[in-house]
């Protein structure tokens, strides 16, 4: 047993070091200013790089989760860091904002999907009696990577310019998340068992990614993801945007937001993955919609000064690291953990349209604030959803029950 306790933390080292290199898409929001200033793109036009990186991290999530079940981890992050390490490389390259999508919000935002589910998965088959708080660990290492990459990218855009800060990173993050790939492995079969957890996942709680989608509550869960999640990426992707535009903040000041989100974002994850193992998941998770929903509306009633500013914006971006925390768990725990990759690539798929969906609505109100409006009432409803959501019944009840309706 020493043996493989001492093994598995090897595994988050190597996990946390790959987690914290492809969580830095989290500062993308030190970008738009530069890439406006230097190409005239339209600043919403910028902006929307990320939300496709998100989407399309978010959407490759669907075949690595696959993938990294039948061939391993390691080699799936692997490929991940090599495509990520390529999309910014070529990104220093961009002269049109068409390459920038393709270079960045596509073959980089492919990378990170790649990565981004096998040391989650991975981590979590290890520490069967502490889900709570190492999916929030794990997780957490991605809501800190904007926070400790946030001086390096702006060290590197004074002193390399704008295409040299691309090429540089893409270097930084192809070593580091290929290294930390090396330490992902799963466990031995039986090392479940020899834990002594509170519970055990039999093999009747396995579900299929098919049988999954049989049940009711995936759909609320997958909703109800894609209506919590819509305000921290706003915030996130629009920071220093809504810090000039509605606080009156000096640019450099409204920068200090990427580093207050990574904080609240990384500790949000850990706290609140922490405390589900405690409250229960979903009554976590209907805590943190409320949280959302009134720091969205707060912020879209109130004139927004430093403080306020920075306040709203920390308790959103804090509850937003908690959704990528327990959520993995919630799915965990309702469909097993033998096929958690690939269930949770369904899953994952409201947080990437949540990306898309949010900058939509900003182009069609045409305005943050009632945006903002909008985004807490989803919350709202989220949150009244989460009354409704139980856990399945197992796989060999539905398939029982389907036989006898037949």
């Amino acid at each position: 047993m020493t043996k493989n306790t001492t093994n598995r933390w090897l595994v988050v080292l190597g996990a946390m070091l790959l987690q914290v290199c492809i969580g830095s898409i989290y500062s993308w929001s030190l970008f738009n200013e530069p890439l406006v200033q230097a190409f005239g793109w339209q600043s919403n036009e910028v902006v929307l790089t990320f939300s496709i990186a998100v989407f399309v991290f978010a959407f490759t999530t669907i075949f690595s989760g696959r993938l990294q079940d039948k061939i391993g981890p390691r080699i799936v992050a692997s490929i991940g860091g090599l495509l990520y390490g390529i999309g910014l490389l070529l990104t220093s390259t961009a002269t049109s904002i068409t390459q920038l999508y393709i270079y960045y919000g596509l073959i980089a935002g492919i990378g990170v999907g790649f990565a981004y589910v096998c040391p989650l998965s991975t981590c979590v088959k290890w520490f069967p009696e502490r889900k709570g708080f190492i999916t929030g660990l794990v997780v957490g290492s991605f809501g800190l990577g904007s926070l400790v990459f946030k001086s390096i990218i702006e060290f590197l855009l004074v002193s390399k310019g704008l295409s040299g800060t691309f090429f540089y990173l893409g270097i930084i993050y192809f070593v580091c998340v290929v290294v930390g790939a090396q330490f992902l492995k799963v466990p031995p079969e039986g090392y479940a068992e020899t834990m002594k957890k509170n519970n055990v996942s039999s093999d009747e709680t396995n579900f299929t990614v098919r049988e999954m989608l049989k049940t009711k509550s995936f759909y609320l869960i997958w909703v109800m993801y894609l209506f919590a999640t819509m305000s921290g990426l706003l915030v996130i992707g629009l920071a220093k945007d809504i810090g000039i535009e509605l606080a009156n903040l000096e640019p450099h000041v409204a920068a200090n937001a990427v580093s207050m989100i990574a904080f609240f974002n990384a500790s949000g994850r850990l706290i609140w993955g922490s405390l589900s193992d405690k409250l229960g998941r979903i009554r976590v998770v209907s805590m943190m919609l409320a949280i959302t929903a009134v720091g969205m509306i707060l912020m879209s009633i109130t004139s927004l000064s430093f403080i306020t500013f920075f306040v709203y914006v920390a308790a959103i971006t804090f509850c937003f690291g908690g959704f990528l925390s327990v959520l993995p768990t919630v799915t965990g725990e309702f469909y097993g953990m033998k096929n958690l990759g690939a269930n949770y690539g369904i899953v994952y798929q409201a947080y990437g349209l949540s990306a898309l969906v949010g900058p939509m609505v900003v182009t069609y109100v045409g305005g943050l604030k009632p945006t903002f409006i909008i985004a807490a009432i989803l919350a709202i409803i989220g949150g009244v959803m989460t009354l409704m959501i139980k856990p399945p019944l197992s796989n060999a009840l539905l398939t029982s029950s389907s036989e006898q309706t037949t």
